[in-house]
């Protein structure tokens, strides 16, 4: 790796622990005075790194925005040290309309029912509430419904860098 390539990442390692959310590749690349490609490519090297040597940390990217946080397999020694009561739990109704969500997001509150087979209003409202989703637009049908999506939390919450580490979908029999 050139002393340009390790600038760059340690560069851009400082920028994300600095930033006080989310933040997209465009401001990394006005920061850095760099091409948005260049800054994306570079995220990918860092984000794969921090994997394979097993650090602490991990790149989290989701709707084309990204944040440092701790790595999953730390989070019980995270919590014990800032005295956070455990990860509260999710019921049931709530993990099948997330899953539902995050593999066929945006989604709408019609499509999410006619999946599970029950109203999902009461689910929505508590995972709106929880931050682990968010309404993203309107819906191009008859009564406009809402569209709904995962959020940054719904990664931290399930440990997962972006939504292509879910697991592919079996087709049901």
């Amino acid at each position: 790796m050139t002393e340009t390539a390790i600038s760059l990442l340690s560069n851009l390692e400082a920028l994300l622990f600095v930033a006080p959310g989310t933040v997209t590749a465009a401001q990394l690349a006005e920061a850095l005075e760099l091409p948005v490609r260049e800054i994306e490519l570079a995220l990918e090297q860092y984000a794969q790194q921090l994997v394979e040597q097993g650090r602490g940390l991990r790149l989290q990217r989701h709707h084309g925005r990204y944040q440092l946080t701790s790595a999953p397999e730390a989070a019980p020694l995270v919590e014990r040290f800032l005295g956070l009561e455990a990860t509260s739990r999710l019921s049931r109704a709530a993990l099948e309309a997330l899953a539902i969500i995050a593999y066929k997001e945006p989604v709408t509150r019609p499509q999410i029912d006619a999946i599970r087979g029950v109203n999902s209003d009461g689910v929505l409202k508590s995972l709106l509430g929880k931050g682990l989703i968010q309404e993203v637009g309107r819906a191009e049908a008859p009564g406009r419904p809402i569209l709904y999506s995962v959020t940054q939390d719904f990664l931290q919450h399930f440990g997962l860098a972006s939504l292509q580490e879910l697991p592919p979908l079996e087709p049901l029999e």
